[in-house]
């Protein structure tokens, strides 16, 4: 890759969204600062592999910070309520159980806090409008409201140095437009993973996060190389 002084803050979880956004950012020549969160959710696999895949990317730096957002609770991912299986509902106006109060603004607050220290004007996140299971804070609406508030709230933002950008590659893709963009920029997506509720190491499969996942793998007309239940 090209030398660049070109920055950004790439929140990663390590699931396959937020692995082909790392991968955009690269193949654009920015110097890539990774963010992860351990908020309190009930599984850490997503973890273990974000750390994974930022060595296999040679990123700047990849920092996790610890939230303690299982102590709010609300949510089937850190709180004491059943993951749904096998889901039927397709209408985007109901948001899941799986929907984490406020969490993409909690982590994009921090994202931006540290962007500012790196002086990275870019911060990437691999929030989805099109197979967004309908959480309100994956909308474009949400990430245009976000980056001017930042604006507004930040040494950086209110003194004229710099404008932040909130950068979302995958927006306005399917699933499966994911996959094909990451396999054209050589994504792993066997150290990836997606489920909410996995036994061990393996995905459950039945989860929407598994099943967005295997549709899409199913349309590319690939084995998704996940290890499944």
């Amino acid at each position: 890759m090209p030398t660049t002084t070109k920055r950004a803050v790439i929140l990663l979880s390590g699931g396959l969204d937020s692995t082909t956004t790392l991968a955009i950012a690269r193949s654009q020549n920015y110097s890539c600062y990774c963010l992860s969160f351990d908020y309190g959710q009930k599984q850490t696999i997503e973890l273990e592999k974000a750390k994974k895949i930022a060595a296999n990317y040679k990123v700047e730096r990849h920092l996790t910070l610890r939230l303690d957002l299982d102590k709010i609770g609300g949510s089937a991912l850190t709180d004491d309520i059943e993951v749904p299986k096998n889901s039927q509902v397709t209408d985007q106006t109901i948001i899941p159980v799986t929907y984490v109060p406020a969490r993409n603004t909690i982590l994009l607050a921090h994202a931006v806090a540290w962007a500012e220290v790196l002086e990275a004007w870019d911060i990437f996140l691999g929030v989805n409008a099109v197979d967004y299971s309908g959480y309100p804070d994956c909308r474009p609406e949400f990430l245009e409201a976000f980056a001017h508030l930042a604006n507004l709230g930040t040494k950086a933002g209110v003194s004229g140095q710099k404008k932040f950008t909130i950068q979302a590659p995958l927006l306005r893709l399917s699933k499966a437009e994911i996959i094909r963009k990451g396999l054209e920029l050589d994504v792993d997506y066997g150290i990836t993973h997606s489920c909410y509720d996995p036994q061990g190491t393996k995905a459950c499969g039945r989860c929407d996060a598994c099943r967005l996942r295997l549709s899409g793998f199913a349309e590319v007309g690939i084995k998704d190389p996940a290890e499944y239940l």
